[in-house]
């Protein structure tokens, strides 16, 4: 599957800015399964200064800075990706109550780059709650991939989604107590269930494609940023799973990067001075190459 991706980010202030420093995570990661095509990113105003460089986690990370007054800035990053079937697990994997003990033997690439996944991050901490949520889900002999894939199901049926219920930096007790919130909430939610019992789990950032109601065309904007888990097992290795939707992670999804949460991995974030209030609207499409070629087609014709 090819997709056209197109993400636009505005903000508007309601006084001038004299000077932004900021930092975008907005270039979807090469993969075995993600090839991209190409990638442009357009700011407005021009940048004094924009570099690129992988962070950390291997992600594409872009700098700008911006020193001329303004009280609009616009961000869009424009892609075109194909997205391969994922290759399945090869190995069951080991049950989940050893996971904790492999994890410290397991000196494999993937094993030492997973180990930093166990521990707590800023918004995804190992808590007494969690651990308690996801206990009814940790019967002997299941595999750290069978816990999972049960956390993530009861995760999609006890909460709802519901984009005003929380902020960034609502933490996961709140989203435990009040059982309301969005896909970044129910990442950090299960990723501090499964770092509780000693599973090592990442916080996956990038995007997933929508479909319009049947006979309805596409809506402009339509679609959103989206957040999921990726669990680590040894032996096994990665498996994704999407707890808003209930959903093993497939050719639907485009990955922008991975980091402990949101934190690590957050679309855009930085320091700016002067803009009073402000107001930021981001409007993302994600478009099936097959869907185009129609209209291509058409406008040739004419």
């Amino acid at each position: 599957m090819i997709y056209h991706l197109r993400h636009l980010t505005s903000f508007r202030y309601t006084q001038p800015v004299t000077f932004v420093y900021n930092t975008l995570h907005l270039k979807p990661r090469e993969l075995p399964w993600q090839k991209v095509q190409s990638f442009l990113l357009e700011i407005e105003p021009i940048p004094t200064v924009q570099t690129e460089r992988l962070d950390y986690f291997g992600n594409t990370a872009t700098f700008f800075m911006i020193q001329s007054p303004h009280d609009a800035m616009k961000v869009l990053a424009k892609s075109v990706i194909e997205v391969l079937p994922r290759p399945p697990a090869a190995q069951p994997g080991i049950p989940w109550d050893t996971a904790r003990r492999a994890m410290r033997a397991d000196t494999t690439p993937n094993g030492l780059d997973a180990y930093q996944y166990g521990f707590a991050s800023i918004y995804a901490k190992p808590m007494p709650e969690a651990r308690a949520y996801v206990q009814p889900s940790c019967r002997p002999g299941m595999t750290v991939h069978a816990v999972a894939t049960e956390l993530m199901a009861r995760i999609n049926t006890d909460f709802t989604f519901d984009p005003n219920a929380t902020t960034v930096a609502t933490p996961v007790t709140e989203v435990l107590q009040n059982r309301r919130g969005v896909c970044q909430d129910f990442a950090h939610l299960m990723i501090a269930c499964l770092r509780s019992i000693g599973i090592a789990a990442r916080y996956m950032s990038g995007y997933i494609q929508t479909l319009p109601p049947p006979g309805q065309p596409r809506l402009a904007g339509a679609d959103a940023s989206h957040a999921w888990v990726a669990v680590y097992c040894p032996q096994a290795g990665w498996l994704e799973l999407d707890p808003t939707n209930n959903q093993v992670a497939d050719e639907q999804y485009i990955t922008l990067g991975w980091g402990r949460d949101y934190h690590d991995i957050s679309p855009a974030k930085g320091v700016l001075f002067g803009g009073g209030t402000h107001t930021v609207h981001a409007q993302v499409d994600m478009i099936p190459e097959t869907e185009l070629r129609p209209t291509q087609q058409r406008q040739q014709q004419q």
